[in-house]
């Protein structure tokens, strides 16, 4: 199997490339020019771009490529510095893809795997989890914008008969984690006290194993071909569990307290902060029953066990 994996070097894809790599496949892995490449295993094909978008030249890439797995993106930040940031977003995220889709298809690439996101869904639940029959409701330029390339991807397949496979993830971590779920790391690992006690969320999340495990199967698997999957680990946390289960995986004690989350809420609001307080005590559950019924998946790694990999690898990198 002939793979190119954009994002080669991010979180998700090192991890992809290795596992392809020890299945013995050919695998190209896509990188921004300049990007240090040391921490992809060894046997991987590197391509260098200079940027994604609707110019971009992927002749070189594609050559004698049969599946293309879109990981790169231009992924939401906390501080925006971009004056229009949906048309930022666009570019890479809607119009990028698009040319990338159609240049698979124009050089015979059989099937192209889009790891998109679970704010196509929405950004909360209240009774019930996500699923795929959701009518999608993306409400930030991040979202908008992937929500604009699945459509697209989906337009090219009835144009072309490029096969589409669409992964939306919730928040993935594990080893090599950045962002809040890092943070939190660093907060919980300080023994720093946390207002959190009186949440009563449920999340859902995915450990970087499981992602992977289930990229693999979508690349192979001819029941994919089409479709749009929602998956998770299958066990969801409210802020204290995941809190007390990231402590115990540190060897630390969860140091949490009761505050009112009406009051937090306001204080982020008035901080301009309120995205983040909306995560910690707000729901985000997905149905994975779709995936696991179709493509006969189940998440190798449970939570406890992702954690304990993601703890370990945070306490030998201090």
């Amino acid at each position: 199997m002939n793979v190119l994996i954009t994002g080669a070097n991010g979180f998700v894809g090192r991890t992809l490339c290795a596992r392809l790599v020890d299945k013995g496949w050919s695998i190209k892995g896509v990188i921004r020019s300049g990007k240090h490449v040391a921490r992809l295993p060894a046997g991987i094909d590197i391509v260098q771009i200079e940027s994604i978008g609707p110019d971009t030249d992927w002749s070189q890439a594609l050559e004698n490529i049969e599946t293309v797995v879109h990981l790169a993106a231009r992924v939401h930040v906390s501080e925006e510095t971009a004056a229009d940031p949906l048309s930022e977003f666009r570019y890479v995220n809607t119009a990028g893809t698009e040319h990338l889709a159609r240049a698979s298809s124009e050089a015979g690439v059989r099937r192209f795997l889009y790891v998109s996101t679970i704010k196509v869904n929405g950004e909360c639940t209240i009774d019930v989890p996500f699923t795929e029959r959701d009518e999608p409701a993306p409400q930030d330029p991040y979202a908008i914008s992937k929500w604009e390339a699945e459509q697209s991807l989906q337009r090219i397949s009835s144009e072309t008969g490029l096969e589409i496979v669409v992964v939306r993830p919730p928040l993935v971590y594990g080893p090599g984690v950045k962002g809040n779920f890092l943070r939190l790391l660093k907060l919980v690992d300080r023994g720093i006290p946390l207002p959190f006690n009186m949440a009563s969320n449920r999340r859902s999340l995915i450990a970087l194993d499981n992602l992977v495990d289930l990229l693999v199967l979508c690349i192979q698997s001819p029941q994919a071909v089409s479709q749009t999957f929602l998956a998770a680990d299958g066990e969801d946390l409210s802020t204290p569990e995941l809190i007390r289960s990231i402590a115990k995986a540190l060897g630390r004690r969860a140091r949490l307290f009761p505050f009112p989350p009406v009051l937090l809420c306001l204080g982020a609001k008035l901080l301009g902060v309120e995205e983040i307080t909306s995560r910690l005590f707000g729901s985000l559950a997905i149905d994975s029953t779709k995936v696991k019924k179709l493509l006969n998946w189940d998440p190798p790694v449970s939570v406890r066990d992702g954690l304990q990999q993601t703890a370990r690898w945070y306490l030998s990198n201090q």
